[in-house]
């Protein structure tokens, strides 16, 4: 228990020094306060979510700590990354669940196989285009969006300010050469929680 304590205390003190400014928002949170449409509260609200969830995923099994990604937006977790097994991905959404505050966990998690460099490569080529297209666009706010690639299905996080902007996203990501599929997790900004004034 001890143990398990000052791994909590470390993990805390390791994030907190994560702590970004300018474009990385208030918080590290990669969204830009000045762009991003949650209020600071909730921002605040979503970056103490998403540390917790770091936390105990990472005092059930350090292997989780760069195989799996977590996200929260208005009190929404996003899973992804890869495990080994089903039970380790149901176990993760469990941790999610588990949160404080967690209103929705859609969990993207893939069971690992074997690496494949060709596939990886394509994977990485992807999510630069698709990055690239979105900041050339002038009627997408990019910082707003999380980009994950994983054999050619593209996972866009994040939140629009019209269901027009959701719309162009999606329609960007599915202009990618290769690309199989596209799962859109996309909040409107209507459909916060609390909506900056």
């Amino acid at each position: 228990m001890k143990n398990k304590f000052l791994i909590l205390i470390f993990v805390s003190f390791i994030l907190t020094g994560c702590v970004g400014v300018g474009t990385k928002g208030l918080f590290g949170t990669g969204v830009s306060v000045a762009l991003d449409p949650r209020t600071v509260g909730t921002q605040i609200d979503d970056s103490i979510m998403q540390k917790n969830l770091a936390a105990n995923i990472l005092i059930k099994d350090k292997k989780y700590l760069l195989s799996v990604k977590s996200k929260v937006l208005d009190g929404r977790i996003f899973l992804t990354g890869k495990v080994d097994s089903p039970e380790e991905k149901l176990l993760l959404t469990k941790l999610a669940w588990e949160i404080k505050g967690a209103r929705s966990v859609r969990n993207d998690i893939k069971i690992k196989e074997e690496f494949n460099f060709k596939t990886s490569a394509k994977d990485i080529l992807i999510t630069s285009q698709l990055r690239t297209a979105i900041i050339l666009n002038k009627n997408i706010k990019a910082t707003n969006y999380q980009i994950d690639t994983y054999k050619k299905k593209i996972y866009v996080y994040g939140i629009a300010l019209t269901a027009e902007e959701k719309d162009l996203v999606i329609s960007e990501a599915k202009e990618i050469l290769d690309v199989e599929d596209v799962i859109a997790s996309i909040i409107l900004v209507e459909d916060l929680r609390i909506q900056r004034e």
